[in-house]
């Protein structure tokens, strides 16, 4: 498990901007099963999470007119629970963080796993989530 040093401030990205800290399988549950859509980050320590995972995922909100109803954040090697929740949630895709997912009434309907983020600037990542938006919120 990561410091709490090390993992709050990247915590905090998100919070900041109106994200909901999920930090239990019950309120991993509990959003995503909510009607309407669901945002959920999954945050890491990684690199390339720092680099293009948050700032496109804020990016993306910031910037499309069709935004998801529920902007949820937990953090993958730090709330144990919630992120193995998440990922049964995502199956069959494997465990992948940084990652983005999003959910309508409980279903999966976008995916965005770390091999799609790795190297790819944060505006690739956001204008793949605004398309997203468009088309599912």
């Amino acid at each position: 498990m990561y410091p709490e040093e090390i993992v709050l401030p990247m915590k905090a990205e998100l919070t900041e901007n109106g994200f909901e800290d999920l930090e239990t399988p019950e309120q991993v549950e509990e959003y995503v099963n909510k009607e309407g859509t669901t945002l959920v980050m999954i945050n890491s320590v990684c690199g390339c999470s720092a680099g293009s995972a948050r700032p496109g995922v804020l990016m993306a909100v910031a910037n499309s007119d069709k935004k998801p109803e529920n902007l949820t954040t937990t953090f993958a090697g730090f709330d144990i629970d919630a992120v193995k929740k998440v990922r049964e949630l995502l199956m069959p895709y494997p465990p992948s963080s940084p990652a983005v997912a999003l959910f309508k009434g409980g279903e999966l309907v976008h995916f965005i796993e770390r091999h799609q983020i790795e190297g790819r600037p944060a505006q690739m990542i956001a204008s793949n989530l605004i398309a997203a938006f468009n088309k599912h919120c």
